[in-house]
């Protein structure tokens, strides 16, 4: 009998399989950036121009509107009694594990940070104030504070903003908020979705406006992040989550149906495999029919799979690497053996690399160091993993003494007169006069 993941298994030996990849990466895309959602980037505007006119109050509303929770703005705000109380009842065992996570990722961002670079025609400033958003619809997502605000408090920011929707008995998550107690941050807002990102972007009476917005969310966060971009800064435009897994014959296909899955429960996220082994790929399929079924949201993230998901079988593996770069995934793991690494260095487009048999996606959610708020949608292509050095501003320092003002005087005079600016070229001539 037919199962409904059997059409995810795409074969290069079928007519229309340039279509079928194409399709997949399409559709993620699609989700990413409102493509053809003309009705719903209206309704985007509308919330946007609501905020920028009537603050705390249209805050307020879309609050009660999307979360069902009425706040009034003075309530916006989780008080320090919160934080604290959050804190001393979260489990022991997992205050350790997060504990550790964040000296993990403090010590990898410390380690790649440039802004302990010294050299004198360059200067780097620490960002003033950042706003992270923090999802909280699907589940509570602890590790995206530890992910976002890390990294900034490495670079020296002193002033974190923490902004989630009140999804947990009308607030936010506890675990979220001990994670923000065990850094130090205590401004921390029940408030999510476009009216946060536009009041953190616009500022309110109650919200104080940021410099830079980051971290994950649903398309209509990172739709807003897109559209304040000018007024703030932002890291990149985060979600749907995806995973692309690069395998061969060697590859285990229950770890591999696995790490599918991992990201398919995200609802939506996209999970592709890409092999030149049609016998791995029957595997791996027959692992998904049988592992999906042990899932608590099973229906969910097959709808996910057959919407964003993919078998592919190549050729050959170089037709696998040519594609992968092209797909530019937010996450890509190869599990290859031997070769993992060789064909890790043949990638050129991918928001994190993850090589080997031990290297699934979660070691880079939660511990390795690097931030797992990553580049989706094929955005890999020019954006990066938000670090440390997203989190400082450089400033060109420019210093010429009087000898070395001279022997360059001419050369400037005759680029600035090159272009018709007058001006400039007196404004070396005035000077020349001192020489």
């Amino acid at each position: 009998m037919p199962h409904e993941l059997d059409q995810i298994l795409i074969s290069s030996s079928q007519t229309d399989f340039v279509e079928r990849c194409t399709k997949i990466r399409a559709g993620v895309f699609s989700a990413t950036h409102f493509v053809g959602k003309d009705e719903r980037e209206e309704q985007l505007d509308a919330i946007l121009n609501d905020v920028g006119q009537r603050d705390d109050k249209a805050v307020a509303e879309y609050t009660e509107k999307f979360d069902g929770v009425k706040l009034t703005p003075e309530q916006f705000r989780v008080s320090n009694e919160d934080l604290e109380k959050a804190y001393t009842e979260i489990s022991k065992n997992l205050l350790k594990s997060i504990q550790q996570a964040i000296e993990n990722v403090r010590k990898y961002q410390t380690e790649i940070f440039i802004g302990n670079f010294k050299h004198p025609g360059i200067k780097y400033t620490p960002i003033r104030r950042v706003g992270i958003c923090v999802p909280g619809a699907s589940a509570p997502l602890p590790s995206t504070v530890i992910m976002c605000a890390v990294p900034a408090q490495v670079a020296g920011v002193k002033e974190i903003v923490v902004v989630s929707p009140p999804r947990y008995e009308g607030s936010i998550h506890p675990v979220t908020l001990a994670v923000c107690h065990e850094l130090g941050i205590d401004e921390v807002y029940r408030i999510g979705g476009a009216q946060a990102v536009m009041a953190l972007a616009r500022g309110t009476k109650t919200i104080r406006n940021v410099d830079k917005i980051v971290g994950p969310g649903n398309a209509w966060v990172q739709n807003a992040k897109k559209k304040v971009l000018g007024l703030v800064g932002i890291d990149s435009i985060a979600g749907p989550s995806e995973v692309l897994i690069i395998a061969n014959e060697k590859a285990n296909p229950a770890w591999i149906a696995a790490d599918m899955l991992s990201q398919a429960e995200h609802a939506p996220g996209s999970a592709v495999v890409f092999t030149d082994s049609q016998e791995l790929a029957n595997e791996v399929l027959a692992e998904l029919k049988k592992q999906v079924k042990q899932l608590n949201r099973a229906e969910e993230t097959i709808k996910c799979l057959e919407e964003f998901g993919g078998i592919v079988v190549f050729d050959n593996m170089e037709d696998v690497i040519d594609y992968a770069n092209v797909f530019a995934a937010e996450h890509l793991q190869i599990q290859c053996g031997e070769q993992s690494g060789d064909i890790a260095e043949e990638i050129k487009n991918a928001g994190a690399v993850f090589i080997g048999d031990y290297s699934p996606v979660a070691v880079g959610d939660y511990w390795a160091g690097p931030s797992h708020t990553l580049p989706s949608g094929t955005s890999a292509r020019f954006f990066s993993a938000l670090s440390a050095n997203d989190f400082i501003k450089s400033t060109s320092i420019i210093e010429y003494d009087k000898k070395r003002f001279a022997e360059s005087a001419e050369d400037i005079i005759r680029l600035a007169e090159a272009e018709g600016l007058d001006a400039h070229a007196k404004s070396i001539r005035i000077r020349q006069q001192d020489l």
